[in-house]
């Protein structure tokens, strides 16, 4: 079918599951009981489908004995491990909502989470690379932190005042599953995901089973996954990229979930591609960046890869070309969409010409509309740029407890407005032209100005600050902070970095930063970001050369 607007609908001859991610499981131990579900190469753990089951089970038995059930919100804060996937899917079985909360969070960040949704159990890890997370939660302290009920701790060491993880592991009750299960359906909300906040703080966007499990279910099938398949994840779990396009799609398919390591290195990475015999791998581009930089990577066996998802932010066609040749990923997507739809609408297909396949984000997904759209809102004609809208059963159920942002993000017909400008072509196929949004993505990470503006004016000797993107050869994108001191104070850069450090995540704090007298300005008195733009990355240029 030729389009003349940019206004496609996804396939319908599939239908959409219709069960929630506990009975999915149930169905996964059922259907490949003996098969491989789950690998955590970096923990020794090796659990079949039947096992992992079993486990989650126990978990979710504990979560019961606790007074956690139909509603509730669980956090999880921890890089990625088994236990995560335990607790994602204990969780989903008896009704409680995940809250997944970034590891990089610092302690304004996690407080902030945990009182915006009112978490009544904490499953952290005791600490992660350079953070302390239980030392954080004590610097808040349980009185700032009202709705708290429990904290358990990973790992077998001891903390006082907190559960740990093998407290949480009941004997399996299954009346008392069986009766939570049955009070469940598909369109309750199971989890809650943070995007950075334009108005400064994060919002929580309010995720479905039906939401989750059949975009890890499509994607999956996008990429043909069959039990036969493993996925090597070294991409986090608390991201939608993580735990639905890696846990999910493997739950759908009978797939094995493999996690490389705690967090993200190349060479974790390639170890698990080749000790696992891995047919899929997923990564941002900077993650296949750093892979194919590898003076050794033709030392590793990667000859059993086939396909995997590149997504997170743009991808460079020659990096897309190199994963192809040199990772043997023939069968490489890449994906679009944003947390708040599930993520994915739209992905490219095993089978798709070449050139669509490096150089667009693929068409829309099964049960999903996308549309290119104008100021006025009116589809555009095919080829013009505009705002990507999407609808379908993968748009979120709202932002948790904040009505108003909700109604700004998802229109009256339904539609989810990106922020993001696109182009369709007369086949459905959408290219990623730049961004409404003062948004910056550094390594995949999405990242809101306004959001560390705010933060950087609690410093009381600073007056003003202009936070943007600059090109980076690494990740995409680097943070640029141009900051005014206040008259008659002494402000240094080490001074800002200083007052970032600890407090926002390490990927928030400004790579760049300038003390000025003044901002690049319009005649009506706005700051011009995309001149000072220019003129940082003109600075940096003379400075590298």
């Amino acid at each position: 079918m030729t389009l003349t607007l940019s206004h496609a609908q996804g396939a319908t001859d599939v239908p959409l599951l219709n069960k929630t991610i506990g009975q999915a499981l149930r169905d996964a131990a059922a259907a490949w009981g003996d098969e491989l579900a789950l690998v955590s190469r970096h923990q020794g753990v090796r659990w079949t489908w039947a096992q992992l089951d079993a486990e989650v089970d126990r978990v979710a038995s504990g979560l019961l004995a606790l007074g956690v059930g139909k509603g509730d919100r669980v956090g999880i804060w921890a890089p990625n491990c088994a236990e995560w996937a335990v607790i994602q899917f204990a969780s989903a079985r008896v009704g409680a909502i995940l809250v997944t909360i970034n590891p990089a969070y610092r302690t304004s960040e996690v407080e902030y989470a945990l009182n915006k949704v009112g978490c009544s159990l904490l499953v952290t890890a005791a600490r992660f690379k350079t953070s302390d997370y239980i030392a954080m939660l004590r610097e808040i302290g349980r009185e700032r932190l009202p709705t708290l009920r429990s904290i358990v701790a990973l790992g077998d060491e001891p903390h006082a005042g907190l559960l740990r993880w093998d407290d949480l592991r009941a004997e399996p009750d299954a009346a008392a599953l069986a009766a939570a299960e049955a009070a469940l359906a598909p369109d309750d909300a199971i989890n809650i995901q943070f995007t950075s906040g334009t108005t400064g703080f994060p919002k929580g966007a309010t995720l479905t089973h039906r939401n989750i499990l059949n975009n890890g279910y499509f994607t999956g099938r996008t990429i043909r996954l069959t039990s036969a398949d493993r996925i090597c994840i070294p991409v986090p779990l608390y991201h939608c990229f993580g735990m639905v396009l890696g846990n999910l799609a493997a739950l759908t398919s009978g797939a094995a979930m493999v996690y490389p390591g705690e967090a993200y290195d190349p060479v974790l990475a390639l170890e698990a591609v080749q000790a696992e015999g891995c047919t899929a791998l997923y990564g941002v581009p900077t993650m296949f960046i750093t892979i194919l930089a590898r003076p050794d990577l033709d030392d590793y066996d990667v000859s059993t890869l086939r396909t995997g998802i590149m997504a997170g932010s743009p991808c460079p066609t020659a990096t897309m070309r190199q994963v192809m040749d040199r990772l043997n990923m023939r069968e490489v997507t890449i994906g679009y969409g944003m947390t708040e739809t599930s993520p994915l609408t739209t992905q490219t297909a095993t089978d798709d010409p070449l050139e669509e396949r490096v150089a667009t984000v693929g068409r829309v997904h099964p049960h999903a509309e996308a549309r290119i759209v104008g100021l006025d809102g009116e589809t555009l004609p095919i080829g013009q740029q505009g705002e990507y809208c999407s609808r379908g059963y993968a748009v979120m159920h709202g932002y948790w407890d904040d009505p108003a942002k909700t109604a700004e993000a998802i229109d009256a017909e339904g539609w989810m407005h990106s922020g993001d400008l696109a182009t369709m072509d007369e086949k459905g196929y959408v290219r990623i032209t730049g961004r409404i949004k003062d948004m910056v993505i550094r390594g995949g990470e999405n990242i809101y100005p306004r959001e560390i503006e705010e933060f950087l004016l609690t410093h009381p000797h600073i007056q003003d600050a202009q936070v943007f993107g600059v090109t980076d050869e690494k990740f995409g994108e680097e943070l640029c902070a141009w900051i005014i001191a206040r008259a008659g104070t002494a402000l240094s850069v080490e001074d800002v970095l200083a007052h970032c450090r600890g407090r926002i995540a390490h990927y928030k704090v400004p790579r760049h930063v300038r003390i000025v007298d003044a901002f690049i300005m319009t005649v009506t008195g706005k700051a011009q970001k995309f001149e000072m733009r220019k003129a940082m990355e003109a600075e940096l240029r003379v400075v590298a050369e």
